[in-house]
């Protein structure tokens, strides 16, 4: 398990970012101290998804001014892998499939990378399989490999389980999800909340409904770049009721 100080926070700072040759993110300003649930919410285009990749390194993404602090510490330049082992963790909106690698082996080779006991690898797994309410036969499949929807996104949350990250970035984790799957995916998260309780959490959606099942400290509005306004969960409902808007 990472190891938390008394300066631990992600700090994002005046953050600007090019992809494909334009300016996508116009200066974005957000703090996510430990234990806190922060949503941002945005209509397409607005930044949102290439704001979770450049916090993870994707090499699209160019930043051109600006800086991200994780725990005081500049992570601009580093590599996703190296993000990966300070304490950053991506639930992709559209998870990878791999024949072939089955859950266990993948989670195994994961969890021995960040320098943990393999000993406790065992424990570590059966105990997030249980507070997910998850069967032991789904480490025997192929990662994500003709997984459901609600399946791939569940495969997500239990990464983040038994990696217990600093801080999580999780991409749409709602997209694609009927009411009932996203009831079981929204419980997923509470419990891994639970489980390491000091993991602070950025949340990206376009839909307040998954809200309903998370205990949210703050919600952002993005548009164009930008974080245009913050609030508390009626924030998110004024969205819900009169759309986006500056």
């Amino acid at each position: 398990m990472f190891l938390w100080g008394r300066n631990s926070m992600l700090s994002i700072q005046n953050l600007k970012v090019n992809r494909d040759d334009k300016e996508i993110l116009k200066g974005v300003n957000l703090t996510i101290a430990p234990s806190e649930l922060h949503v941002l919410m945005g209509p397409n285009g607005s930044g949102k998804s290439t704001l979770a990749l450049t916090l993870m390194g994707h090499p699209s993404c160019n930043v051109i001014n600006g800086n991200i602090l994780l725990d005081g510490k500049s992570i601009i330049g580093l590599t996703p892998d190296k993000r990966a082992k300070m304490g950053l963790f991506l639930a992709f909106q559209y998870p990878t499939e791999v024949p072939g690698v089955s859950m266990r082996s993948f989670l195994r080779t994961v969890y021995k990378s960040l320098n943990r006991p393999n000993e406790s690898f065992n424990e570590v797994i059966n105990t997030s399989l249980k507070i997910l309410k998850m069967d032991q036969g789904f480490l025997q499949r192929s990662l994500n490999d003709n997984f459901s929807g609600g399946e791939k996104k569940k495969s997500e949350i239990l990464q983040m389980a038994v990696l217990e990250p600093k801080y999580s970035i999780l991409d749409e984790t709602d997209s694609g999800l009927d009411i009932s799957a996203l009831k079981v995916v929204s419980n997923a998260i509470e419990n891994v909340r639970k489980k390491n309780s000091r993991m602070g959490m950025l949340l990206i959606t376009h839909y307040s409904r998954i809200l309903k099942y998370l205990d949210v400290d703050f919600v952002h509005i993005m548009s164009d770049g930008k974080i245009i306004k913050s609030g508390g969960r009626e924030l998110a409902e004024e969205v819900e009721e009169k759309g986006y808007g500056k």
